[in-house]
């Protein structure tokens, strides 16, 4: 089964998870939990400066910041880089305690302060090698507003009330075909597992 990143490199996705045997983007129903959420969550990032970039310059120069093309850590948690500064990362994350963060809440909070702090990768610090096949040949991802309303109907969607008071009726022993249950019959004293 092939991995691939979609919009931006970092997180990876098994093919047939995510796509049709015709290439497109199978309905987000279809698609597992873990993987859409990472495909929600990266609709909103692919526009994203570079965290880096942005710790740099600030909301005053934001034009400056160069646009994330990787994405490391967890949804909601993660950073978002650019090339300039993925090696910077890779080092705090393999050599300068980082890895201690990984899967927790502090993730990218970790890593914006040590890098506020002046923690840099050393001159030539060796980032990682990707390998870009056919990054053109990708479907287009589902439009952001189409998502955004579906997950909204899917949040209002609060199911079927059923109110049990009428049911009763003052009548307990009362069923829906108009036969009377005998409640003397009923064994409450039965022992039914709990696990």
């Amino acid at each position: 089964m092939a991995k691939v990143s979609i919009g931006l490199r970092g997180w990876r996705f098994d093919e047939r998870e995510v796509f049709t045997g015709d290439g497109e983007f199978r309905p987000l129903d279809e698609v597992p939990d873990d993987a859409r959420q990472r495909l929600l969550r990266l609709i909103d990032l692919v526009e994203e400066p570079c965290d880096a970039c942005y710790l740099v310059y600030g909301e005053g120069e934001k034009r400056r910041c160069n646009q994330a093309t990787i994405v490391y850590g967890e949804p909601l948690e993660e950073v978002v880089l650019c090339d300039d500064h993925e090696a910077d990362f890779l080092y705090w994350y393999r050599e300068a305690g980082g890895k201690q963060y990984r899967g927790e809440a502090e993730f990218r909070d970790a890593f914006h302060e040590w890098f506020a702090d002046g923690g840099r990768a050393p001159e030539g610090y060796a980032g990682l090698d990707h390998v870009e096949t056919d990054p053109d040949a990708l479907p287009d991802p589902p439009d952001p507003k189409e998502v955004q309303e579906r997950i909204e109907a899917e949040a209002e969607f609060e199911g079927r009330r059923i109110d049990l008071h009428e049911y009763g009726d003052g009548d307990e022993g009362a069923r829906e075909d108009g036969e009377d249950l005998d409640l003397d019959a009923v064994d409450l004293d039965t022992d039914y597992p709990t696990r």
